[in-house]
């Protein structure tokens, strides 16, 4: 069973790993992190864990039963109302509506325990899973972006209000 859990300290090993194990998979659809990115990993995740302690950020892993981290659905850029989403998925892990569900569960958690109106999202143009993913959770796309020379789609979507326990 596949669980959505805040991003926490002792992820760190498990993140790494994912993130390494997936590079090649992520580098064919999204920019790469770059070599100084997991160089830096261990204070870059005290870093995030910083900002999301003071409400700048929300993170959150996909954990197999085993503790494998199979992938990341994260909420950035949180202006009041809004938030920017973000997620990848483990090669492995594709195709079994894993992100679909990830991304929903995040929706209502910004809707209802951070208190969000709306969230973004980017992806590129050559990412028809993102862009399914997207789709299936009433994201509309707003209008046409760059991503680091790659054309790509902006998209939008408004959030109900739900309960509010911060």
């Amino acid at each position: 069973m596949v669980m959505l859990e805040r991003l926490r300290a002792d992820h760190a090993a498990a993140v790494l790993a994912f993130e390494r194990e997936n590079r090649e998979w992520f580098a064919r659809s999204i920019p790469d992190r770059g070599d100084a990115w997991f160089a830096e990993f261990e204070g870059r995740h005290r870093a995030l864990l910083a900002e999301q302690e003071a409400g700048l950020l929300h993170l959150h892993v996909l954990v197999e039963d085993d503790g494998r981290v199979i992938g990341r659905v994260n909420l950035v850029d949180i202006t009041e109302e809004t938030a920017e989403l973000g997620y990848r998925l483990a090669e492995a892990a594709t195709g079994r509506g894993v992100a679909t569900a990830a991304v929903a569960e995040v929706c209502r958690r910004a809707a209802g325990a951070y208190g969000l109106s709306a969230l973004t999202a980017v992806t590129t143009l050559d990412n028809p899973a993102s862009r399914a993913v997207l789709a299936r959770n009433d994201f509309t796309p707003v209008g046409d972006i760059d991503l680091d020379g790659r054309p790509g789609t902006r998209y939008h979507r408004p959030l109900a209000p739900g309960p509010t326990s911060r």
